[in-house]
């Protein structure tokens, strides 16, 4: 089962983020399966419910949180070594993840998105079937085999 996808633009990402001292770093991420459905968490501390923001599209899902400053315009600032600002993650879901029950829920600073298993890919039971010739001897009766 996969979570991720393979995404070439990533290293790139990665190394804009570094720079720029935003997106993942400033959300960090645990994902994990949990019977039919899979789970990820982002830490979002210090972050209203409502400036997050999530989106789903084909089998992307885009997570935006916004940090806003706790001082004024007015005070004096000492120190500000608190991430702020706009961040961002995105999630490439498989094909076999049912993005369309996907749900989200922010709980003591932790964003939680659960996705269920799409039922095409959850393993079923597959009836097995009688040869046709023994069937048909079976229903008429007989005890000779059919021949065809």
């Amino acid at each position: 089962m996969t979570l991720m996808r393979f995404d070439p633009f990533r290293d790139l990402d990665r190394l804009t983020e570094q720079a720029f001292g935003r997106g993942s770093r400033a959300m960090p991420m645990e994902a994990f399966r949990r019977g039919d459905e899979f789970v990820v968490a982002l830490d979002v501390p210090g972050v209203d419910p409502a400036d997050v923001d999530v989106t789903v599209e084909h089998n992307v899902v885009s997570v935006r949180a916004r940090r806003r400053p706790l001082h004024a315009d007015d005070d004096e600032l000492v120190i500000d070594e608190r991430p702020q600002g706009e961040f961002s993650r995105q999630l490439f879901l498989g094909d076999n993840l049912d993005s369309a029950k996907l749900s989200a829920n922010v709980d003591r600073g932790v964003l939680t998105i659960t996705v269920p298993v799409a039922e095409s890919s959850k393993p079923r039971r597959v009836e097995i079937g009688r040869d046709t010739a023994e069937r048909r001897t079976i229903e008429t009766g007989s005890r000779e085999p059919a021949h065809a």
